[in-house]
């Protein structure tokens, strides 16, 4: 029996799969962490619908999202307004 790789991206099916995703990521995550989250958001979307609506070639898109990579904040927010997210602050309890 052939098993297949686990990919995240095959589940992130609708925007709330995709907002749990990223929002557990961001809560308990680093920021290498995050960085290959969005990556899989975008791959399940669509790197080439991210990449229109990011102004982004698919290229620059795939290596500033892959792991270890290091992008610019004003790339990780337009990434987020492309997959339909945002941030959002709240207050830490202590």
């Amino acid at each position: 029996m052939e098993t297949s790789k686990f990919d995240i991206a095959d589940y992130l099916d609708s925007n709330e799969m995709i907002a749990e995703y990223l929002n557990a990521v961001l809560e308990e995550g680093d920021d290498n962490e995050i960085v290959t989250a969005l990556g899989h958001v975008a791959k399940a979307i669509g790197m080439t619908k991210i990449a229109e609506e990011t102004g982004m070639s698919r290229p620059s898109l795939y290596k500033a999202l892959s792991e270890g990579a290091k992008p610019q904040f004003s790339t990780i927010m337009k990434v987020l307004k492309a997959v339909g997210g945002q941030i959002h602050i709240n207050p830490l309890t202590s």
